[in-house]
């Protein structure tokens, strides 16, 4: 079986890894994208021409052109769990099957959004930058996690896991999500309104659709508590920017942390990153040898059961993918 892999040297690096590069070319004929560009369209399709699969970094999106030309294609394999930059319906209808990764990336997020807090309860990153510039930076009053109430919009996988996490700590724990509600007693199931008033952090951990587009504007900026704290670890367009940076330059909230904005492949926008209240990391949440080994071997299994003649795990459009009977597989009933 041949495979080809969309990450660029980069991001095979950073977002493949060694391991799971040597362990996918134990089960498949493997070519590497020696560009150094993110390819789409029917660039993707040429580059691929002659593979069965191609394994997809996240900035190499499936598009409908690559689906109509790149006629020896069967599965459409993304290392990530974020599928929307997949045309599924292009995919489908060229009866290519297409897979996702699971998020092996919550404890590693979750680490990194407890760090994102008492950085900006103790000014650590300030502090730090000040001594680095020459300057001794005064000592300045912090707050403590222990006794604060954190408010986590959205129970998902993450949610899940850090909400445990502030409980340990000392903090009182809200959640607000109207689709799913915690089972663990200790845990404060409140409607969104009453969380951003009642939270010294918020952490936005919402499901980034068209219905949480702009999640955070400006009328949910002013619910929260004045000096109160703003965590975004998880899509940009889950917050109205200009809202965010009025809130902030009006004095509105203490602090802002994100690893997460509306530049390209969701990077903090770099004018809010660099205003002096906020604190911003470069997409990094997921960014851990754990976090990324464990999505890119979710894709050397994929194309292991391909080879075996097995739908894999985590496919998407299964009853659609026709393409799979040239390897020998059925596809499922609808």
């Amino acid at each position: 079986m041949k495979v080809y892999l969309t990450h660029t040297a980069d991001a095979l690096a950073n977002y493949y890894g060694e391991r799971a590069l040597a362990a996918l070319r134990q089960v498949a004929e493997v070519r590497l994208n020696g560009t150094g560009r993110h390819l789409a369209g029917r660039e993707l399709a040429e580059a691929a021409a002659g593979c069965e699969a191609i394994v997809s970094y996240r900035q190499s999106p499936g598009e409908a052109e690559t689906f109509r030309h790149a006629p020896d294609l069967v599965a459409f394999l993304r290392c990530a769990v974020d599928i929307r930059n997949v045309d599924l319906a292009a995919a489908s209808a060229a009866g290519v099957l297409v897979t996702q990764a699971t998020p092996g990336f919550i404890p590693s997020v979750a680490e990194l959004v407890l760090g994102q807090m008492v950085d900006l309860a103790r000014g650590v990153s300030e502090a730090a930058s000040a001594y680095q510039r020459g300057e001794v930076p005064a000592a300045r009053m912090g707050r403590q996690l222990n006794g604060a109430t954190l408010g986590i919009i959205g129970y998902g996988a993450i949610g899940r896991y850090l909400a445990p996490l502030g409980l340990a700590l000392g903090m009182r724990v809200l959640v607000a999500d109207p689709h799913a509600a915690p089972d663990d007693a200790r845990l404060d199931h409140v409607p969104l309104e009453r969380l951003l008033a009642g939270s010294d952090f918020v952490v936005c951990l919402a499901v980034a659709n068209e219905q949480t587009e702009n999640l955070m504007d400006a009328a949910a900026f002013a619910r929260m508590k004045p000096d109160a704290f703003f965590v975004n670890p998880s899509r940009g367009n889950l917050v109205d920017e200009a809202a965010l940076l009025a809130a902030l330059d009006g004095g509105h909230l203490a602090g802002v942390a994100m690893d997460v904005g509306r530049a390209p492949d969701q990077m903090p926008t770099p004018a809010l990153a660099a205003h002096r209240k906020v604190i911003a990391t470069p997409h990094v949440g997921g960014l851990t040898p754990s976090a990324i080994e464990h999505q890119a071997f979710d894709t050397v299994r994929q194309v292991t059961a391909l080879a075996r003649g097995e739908v894999p795990d985590h496919a998407v459009n299964a009853a659609a993918a026709t393409r799979l009977s040239r390897m020998g597989i059925t596809p499922p009933a609808a």
